[in-house]
């Protein structure tokens, strides 16, 4: 079947206003695909039933088929170990009564009369849509054990058969795969085969959100699915990339500006304005600073502007400072002046309920090609050009450590550490509702920054989680990044969702793609900033051989559980090193 009939097929389902696929729909996709299942056929009758059942030869399984009734098993809707033509009776009448029973507005189109497989390891193999990542393939013990245990691993698509390998190595339930107490392994090649082939299904044909192979029956001599669910959803919308070049022309004048503007500078004490400005005085920024005020001639000894328009001199960037219902009219100035970067210090954006306003002010942006950092944050420093475009006070111990955040309260918490243990840093930036700039613009610029040599980054979800692990993945191999993901924990993921806008994906997503890019997870604010703290002038360790050196035998302890949580491993004490320490 071609892909054309196949999309013909989708989109009837599509339109029609339904959820999923029924199953001779899924199975036809699966055929398509070279998915290998049972034999199965549908029966509109009793009778049909049993002529398919001897067929197919007993036993046999019966299950429901409704475009209402999405889980089957809830509904009564399967029937399993059928050995007669008098049980497929039964069972087909019974199932038709549960289904109305259930539902009973439910439209049945039929019974599904599928071959019963006996023996072999139940696996499971499933897609699903993360809201960062997109496409994303699931594998696992089966049956109930996938939400039993959550042993499950994913890996973006497309999955090629090496990823697929991986991915069977990477459940902690591997070695039953391989076979244990006697038992036969599995076969590897005819599961990555499977996986591959969900890849290239979901890749082809995104509408399809959600596919669930469970269980897949895999034995020594191969596997089949034994039920197939198929969900459906709205083609995701297409995002906004821009080129490495893009990134780093407007990010080179943001971090490195010949100037400044303050939106909304002020003389008067305790306003944001007013603490910008004297920010970027104080801490020693050398290029020019251009206050602007609609009435004011002078702030702190700087001569002021009504408008960005009427300043003589190129500007590079512009601090806001003013209330969000302002924004968008001077957004709109600031596009016309060709300003590359705007600072957005406001709040009352989409972090509030107000994406209108927020949608209003980054399409002003785009049409002019500013790139917005913000809105509702801090700001951000930059202390080679020792600039601190921020209403915080000034920061001034360089180093080599490039920090961010995407909460303005772990951000103040990250310079009060900062601050606290004198530690250096290159650049400390706010990235708030992140509308616009986000983490893969800052990795593409402390790539190819020599003042930075760590990255560490707090975060509450990945606006583009595609492009991130590409960016990651590329800057992983020159320069660490350590990343602190909220919303770890599921009470945690729904706070997440109310704090500036951003929706918390799947953990163990975020866990197996960050591995998988070379990202070190922090599982807490204070192992992000001492990872960071440490990772600047520790030595890059040459392999994952530990050995401890300690005067009490408790800290041998302790280190040793964390060298076990961390998969590192302890060695014996070197003869040579031995015999040193004796001497000494």
């Amino acid at each position: 079947m071609n892909k054309t009939t196949l999309r013909a097929l989708i989109d009837t389902a599509h339109s029609a206003g339904r959820r999923s696929l029924n199953a001779p729909e899924a199975q036809l996709l699966c055929d398509a695909y070279g998915i290998p299942t049972p034999k199965q056929a549908l029966a509109k009758t009793p009778a049909e039933a049993v002529k398919i059942a001897s067929r197919l030869r007993f036993p046999v399984v019966l299950k429901i088929v409704s475009d209402d009734i999405l889980h089957k098993t809830e509904a009564g809707g399967v029937i399993v170990s059928l050995e007669s033509a008098a049980d497929v009776r039964r069972a087909f009448a019974r199932l038709v009564k549960n289904a109305k029973g259930y539902n009973k507005n439910a439209s049945i189109q039929g019974v599904q009369i599928q071959q019963m497989l006996k023996g072999g390891q139940e696996v499971m193999v499933g897609a699903v849509t993360d809201p960062s990542f997109g496409k994303m393939i699931a594998f696992g013990l089966g049956g109930v054990l996938v939400e039993v245990m959550k042993d499950i691993t994913f890996r973006m698509t497309p999955v090629s058969k090496k990823d697929a390998m991986s991915m069977l190595d990477s459940i902690g339930a591997a070695e039953v795969l391989r076979g244990v107490r006697g038992r036969k392994g599995v076969d590897r090649a005819a599961l990555a085969d499977i996986i591959s082939k969900v890849s290239k299904l979901v890749n082809d044909f995104p509408e399809i959100h959600e596919v669930d192979l469970n269980p897949v029956f895999a034995t020594e001599k191969g596997a089949r699915a034994v039920d197939v669910r198929m969900v459906l959803g709205d083609k995701p919308q297409a995002r906004q990339h821009y080129s490495q070049s893009e990134i780093l022309g407007a990010m080179q004048r943001i971090m490195n500006p010949r100037s400044v503007a303050v939106i909304g500078a002020s003389a008067e004490d305790g306003k944001i304005g007013n603490s910008v400005m004297k920010n970027l005085i104080n801490g020693g920024y050398q290029g020019a600073i251009y206050p602007i005020h609609p009435k004011a001639a002078e702030i702190l000894g700087r001569k002021a502007y009504p408008s960005v328009l009427n300043v003589g001199e190129d500007v590079d960037v512009a601090v806001f400072a003013i209330p969000a219902k302002f924004c968008a009219a001077a957004m709109e100035e600031v596009g016309q002046k060709k300003i590359p970067g705007a600072v957005m210090i406001p709040s009352g954006f989409a972090e509030i309920g107000e994406q209108a306003l927020q949608d209003e002010l980054v399409g002003v942006a785009q049409r002019h090609n500013v790139r917005v950092m913000g809105p509702n944050i801090y700001g951000f420093y930059y202390t080679p050009q020792n600039l601190c475009a921020t209403f915080c006070t000034p920061y001034d111990v360089k180093g080599k450590v490039a920090l961010s955040s995407q909460s303005g309260g772990v951000g103040m918490s990250i310079i009060g550490f900062s601050r606290t243990t004198r530690m250096g840093v290159s650049a400390i930036v706010g990235l708030g509702n992140k509308s616009d700039l986000d983490e893969d613009d800052l990795l593409t610029y402390f790539e190819q920054d020599d003042n930075t040599q760590v990255i560490a980054m707090h975060c509450e979800d990945l606006k583009d989680g595609r492009s991130f692990a590409e960016v990651a993945s590329r800057v992983s191999k020159k320069k660490p990044i350590v990343m602190l993901k909220a919303g770890r924990t599921a009470l945690g993921a729904r706070a997440a969702v109310s704090h500036t806008g951003a929706l918390a994906g799947n953990d163990k997503i975020y866990d197996d793609v960050l591995r998988q890019c070379g990202v070190i997870r922090a599982k807490s604010l204070n192992d992000l900033l001492q990872f960071a703290r440490g990772l600047q002038v520790l030595p890059t360790p040459k392999g994952e051989n530990i050995v401890i050196i300690t005067g009490a035998g408790g800290s041998g302890v302790l280190l040793s559980d964390a060298c076990v949580d961390n998969d590192l491993s302890l060695m014996k004490m070197p003869p040579d090193l031995d015999a040193a320490f004796r001497k000494f």
